[in-house]
């Protein structure tokens, strides 16, 4: 075994340096030979002498040298060795393929057990696949939870080539193994102790009355002091049951203070707050609803302050009796299963109308758009703001990029009409192109920037108004100088053709705007079935006035034959899916407008009995369109913000990429299974 051990580097070096003295000596004897030979014989013998002795040393100790080092290695080893196994840091060593090699005594201690030798460590840690193993030189750091305690793991790979590389008594190639060592560090105390600093932070909210005029209104005089008691004692109860303070600062209006670790409690029971306070009847006529807001994680308590009064603000415009919790990253919704009551007055109308029109007196263009693959109340809302526009003497477009064919008969009562210009209609890229710094935008019938027609004209515009009745969700217009959004409104018609009658009184609505906008009331109404209040018939009334010709009308819905069918095919085949959701797909091969189709039949099936909401899907355009519908039981509009959609309780849809029809039906199911499982359906 000696022989075939090499000693190298610097102690190789030194047990070499005797015989090349020697050598050296036989060099400069030859020269004193040359110079006087008698010293020249005398060094010879002393030279002779010399070898003889580093040779003979060489010989003899060589295997004794060797042993002594083996020896100091083994010895070395040993020290090195306990002194890893009893170190007080978890340690192991694995290969490459994740399998313990060796661990020392911290380590079985930490997992329990002393025999996982050749063991996946994915069998000890499951997080801890081969995926996750390094690969480089560079240290992996996961958080890995194992039985009650926190870990922090740290891997780093070693390569063998590099140990026998910096090896000074060892030499070995054409080996490219690794090895992995693997430490755990013990979090447990410090993650508890900031999950003990995180469930102490406050969290800043509000509870507001939703309905509370209309409320006291439907009681007798003597009993809204009794009402208002009762609904205060509820509320402040609710809150002083988890530790929490509650301030009443308005009539109708509660600030609250709490612990985080409070506020999982009020999430996990969802708000019940929301359902008991309906409970409260003393012979009003209409319950009272809440909607509360909550602001946490912020990094200042002004912060969080400010969340609270955005979720506030978003549990409101999605029609109250809700709950909606804002933190720096994500918005949680609860509740919002009411429909939200009509508001008789018209005083906020009448305000928005004045902002308005100050707004775009003092801009030169102004500049409408709806929602991609705009509808007939989209484009009929857009056509009121024009007639607002042109009254006030300033140059007005609508963005228009694709036109329907449910669509087309209105767009060309426009187009082909002379006494409106050819550049009434632009596309995304003329408006672009034509926005300058003092044009007004004013958007209808969408909220949500992403799906606007033209999402770059929100950022080239100073001033933005937002007209809409569809429901916020956590994605919306923030940099709008004026929002009007009214989710109780029937169709973002009926909300123009409001703001039209006080806008000014001499503004003169033309027959052909009138019918635009009326057609958007029908559609979005389903023909004044669905969503319908006295406010909507108002605005009916006011369209009618002004030259809308219901037959008219009508004959701009009339269908073909095929669209017609493909509606049938859509009810007949429905799947009624849990005994209460009917779910079905609309072909719409060959069909100009397949999603309006798709539309259709989800309001047909919900004439079948026990069909508490519908689904639709239709593929168009490489995607899945889903129309959504329900009468009054089901909220469809938080099934849809589940799947990246929204809308109202009543209608809703999204849209899906990337998945096949079947694909889309199974995510609609396992999403509707979910939410009846988690009580939110």
């Amino acid at each position: 075994m000696n022989s075939r051990v090499k000693i190298k580097g610097r102690l190789a070096s030194y047990f070499n340096a005797p015989i090349k003295l020697g050598i050296f000596l036989c060099l400069v004897n030859l020269l004193i030979y040359f110079i006087h030979w008698p010293s020249g014989i005398v060094l010879s013998i002393f030279i002779v002498i010399y070898l003889a002795i580093v040779i003979s040393l060489y010989l003899n100790n060589r295997t004794l040298i060797l042993n002594e080092l083996v020896s100091f290695a083994t010895e070395y080893g040993q020290v090195q060795s306990r002194l890893l196994k009893e170190l007080d840091l978890p340690y192991a060593v694995l290969d490459d393929t994740g399998r313990v090699i060796w661990t020392n005594t911290a380590f079985d201690r930490a997992i329990g057990r002393d025999n996982v030798h050749r063991r996946p460590i994915n069998s000890i840690f499951p997080s801890l696949t081969k995926d996750t193993l390094p690969t480089t030189e560079d240290s992996v750091k996961l958080l890995i939870d194992y039985e009650s305690s926190n870990y922090r793991v740290e891997m780093k790979r070693i390569s063998l080539d590099e140990i026998t590389d910096d090896s000074d008594v060892m030499e070995a190639t054409g080996y490219d193994g690794a090895l992995i060592a693997l430490y755990l560090f013990d979090e447990t105390a410090v993650r508890l102790a900031i999950q003990e600093v995180d469930d102490q932070s406050i969290v800043i909210g509000f509870i507001y009355m939703d309905n509370y005029e209309e409320a006291m209104d439907s009681v007798e005089d003597v009993r809204r002091s009794l009402l208002t008691a009762l609904i205060d004692r509820k509320v402040n109860k609710y809150i002083s049951s988890i530790d929490g303070i509650c301030s009443k600062i308005e009539k109708d209006k509660y600030l609250i203070l709490l612990r985080k670790k409070a506020l999982r409690q009020l999430q996990e029971g969802h708000f019940d707050l929301l359902g008991d306070v309906k409970t409260v009847n003393i012979g009003n006529e209409m319950a009272i609803t809440l909607s509360i807001g909550v602001g946490l994680d912020g990094l200042s308590y002004a912060q969080n302050y400010e969340f609270a009064r955005n979720a506030i603000d978003l549990a409101l415009g999605r029609g109250g009796d809700q709950a909606v919790v804002k933190m720096p990253d994500n918005i949680i919704y609860y509740g919002g299963k009411t429909q939200q009551i009509e508001k008789s007055t018209r005083v906020k109308a009448r305000v928005k109308a004045q902002a308005m029109k100050e707004i775009l007196y003092s801009r030169d263009k102004v500049f409408i758009m709806g929602h991609r693959l705009g509808d007939i109340d989209c484009v009929g809302a857009g056509i009121g703001i024009y007639r607002i526009a042109r009254t006030l003497n300033k140059e007005a477009h609508i963005v228009l990029n694709d036109v329907s064919a449910s669509l087309q008969p209105i767009v060309d009562t426009f187009r082909n009409n002379p006494a409106y210009p050819e550049d009434m209609f632009y596309t995304s890229q003329t408006a672009i192109e034509k926005v300058t710094d003092n044009s007004a935008l004013v958007v209808v019938d969408v909220n949500r920037p992403s799906i606007t027609e033209c999402p770059e004209l929100l950022r080239l515009c100073r001033s933005i108004i937002v007209l809409d009745h569809h429901r916020q969700g956590s994605e919306v217009i923030e940099n709008a100088t004026l929002s009007y959004v009214e989710a109780y409104a029937s169709s973002a018609c009926e909300m123009v053709s409001e703001i039209l009658q006080y806008i000014g009184e001499n503004i003169k609505i033309r027959q052909e705007e009138a019918d635009a906008m009326y057609a958007g009331i029908v559609i979005d109404t389903d023909n004044f079935q669905n969503k319908t209040g006295v406010r909507t018939f108002e605005a009916a009334a006011f369209l009618r006035r002004n030259g809308t010709d219901v037959a008219r009308v009508r004959k701009l819905f009339r269908e073909n034959a095929d669209e017609y069918k493909a509606r049938a095919d859509a009810v007949s085949q429905a799947e009624i899916y849990r005994g209460t959701y009917a779910i079905s797909v609309c072909p719409g091969e060959g069909l100009p407008s397949p999603t309006v189709v798709g539309a259709q039949a989800a309001n047909e099936l919900l004439n079948i009995k026990g069909v508490r909401g519908s689904f639709v899907l239709t593929e168009y355009q490489n995607q899945i369109f889903v129309s959504a519908r329900s009468i009054d039981e089901v909220n469809v509009q938080i099934i849809m913000e589940k799947l990246g959609g929204g809308g109202h309780m009543n209608i809703a849809g999204c849209q899906l990429r990337d998945v096949t029809l079947a694909e889309a039906i199974g995510i609609l199911k396992h999403t509707i299974d979910t939410m009846i499982e988690d009580g939110e359906l």
